[in-house]
């Protein structure tokens, strides 16, 4: 008898939390957007015979209360910090670095040799025909190698920058691996996103400077302003770790001149920054205002010199450094482009010509790039 009213007792528990969870889910609105996350929410799917009987709408309903649970947030930080306590070393996709570091994990079989050649011969399509310079920037497992747990495997991007080089010819590649190798020690990655750093950035440029042979603009590393303290990115996102923050500093210098800035043929802007996005959970939009399709920027600077930019958001903190090489800069993002590429830089090639860079980090450019 008391094993049954044990159960009994149980499974009334259950029951009446599930009643609970079920009553406060009716009476919370649906969240369209997780600030904590940094994406969209699934919207209650609309039932219909088609879909009850195909079994769609099901299968749609349990993602909805996936996304829309009450409490979700908090029941994921509570799950995350279980998992840590149990030892564990990689979480959704991340692993649990040394010193504080989340690092994306790339797991060793992500492309293979066949995916690296093929991309690699389209991006020699564009050098050629544009005397483009390319500069493929390796993710923190390739380069905070110290930090990655002991299992910690990755994918080794210095096959697929070796091809790269190989292709495009040593005048067209620039050779961003070594000098972040170099000053591996520094802050050159964030600790709780997966870009680089302003810090890293201007480790960029000089390469960038070094390969093409530009004149140097003094920066000053150790002057930078700090312009957010509470910075927690995409990859404490997906692990909510207590505690863990990263600052974002600018260089003061690209603030001395003025700067115009046009988003996606709308927009207009006077400068690289948007302190807005300071005030929400993806911060690092701070640069540029996030992703755009299509950005036409013009500097105060008088050299007559046009740049066109090929990219992905790794660009972002890098290209105010840029300013006093160029008049103009145009930057496409081909993920939120729909047009051709090719036809879209002719376009907007002057009549002296222009420079062409391709920016992306290494995986990136695998996932992203065409042309």
């Amino acid at each position: 008898m008391d094993e049954k009213r044990n159960a009994l007792f149980t499974a009334g528990m259950l029951a009446a939390i599930l009643l609970v969870f079920l009553i406060a889910d009716l009476f919370h609105g649906d969240r369209v957007y997780s600030e904590m996350e940094n994406r969209l929410l699934t919207k209650r799917p609309e039932l219909s015979r088609e879909t009850f009987l195909t079994g769609e709408f099901m299968e749609a309903y349990e993602e909805y209360l996936t996304d829309q649970f009450v409490g979700r947030d908090k029941w994921v930080g509570l799950k995350t910090r279980m998992d840590i306590l149990s030892g564990k070393k990689d979480i959704n996709g991340v692993y649990l670095g040394r010193d504080d570091y989340l690092i994306e994990q790339h797991p060793a079989e992500m492309f293979s040799r066949q995916e690296e050649v093929k991309k690699a011969v389209q991006l020699r399509k564009l050098v050629e025909e544009w005397d483009a310079r390319v500069m493929l920037v390796p993710t923190a497992d390739n380069i905070l190698t110290d930090k990655m747990p002991s299992h910690g495997a990755c994918y080794d991007e210095t096959r697929l920058l070796q091809e790269v080089r190989e292709q495009v010819g040593e005048r067209s590649y620039i050779d961003v691996y070594s000098v972040l190798w170099e000053h591996k020690d520094e802050e050159i990655y964030y600790r709780t996103d997966h870009h680089w750093t302003s810090r890293g950035a201007y480790y960029g440029y000089l390469a960038w400077t070094k390969e093409t042979h530009s004149f140097l603009y003094p920066y000053n590393v150790d002057n930078m302003t700090t312009v957010s303290e509470n910075f927690r990115g995409t990859l404490h996102s997906k692990v909510p770790v207590v505690g863990t923050r990263d600052i974002i500093q600018i260089f003061p210098e690209t603030e001395l001149r003025k700067v115009s800035v046009t988003y996606d043929f709308g927009r207009a802007a006077t400068s690289f920054y948007e302190p807005g996005h300071l005030d929400t959970k993806n911060q690092y939009a701070y640069f540029l205002d996030d992703n755009h399709a299509f950005i036409e920027i013009e500097t105060d600077y008088k050299t007559d010199r046009t740049l066109f930019l090929i990219k992905d958001s790794y660009a972002n903190s890098m290209i105010p450094l840029l300013q006093p090489h160029y008049s103009r800069i145009y930057v496409l993002d081909p993920r939120y482009y729909n047009g051709s590429v090719s036809e879209l830089m002719k376009q907007y090639e002057p009549e002296g010509g222009m420079d062409v860079l391709v920016l992306y980090n290494c995986v990136h450019f695998m996932e992203d790039f065409r042309y």
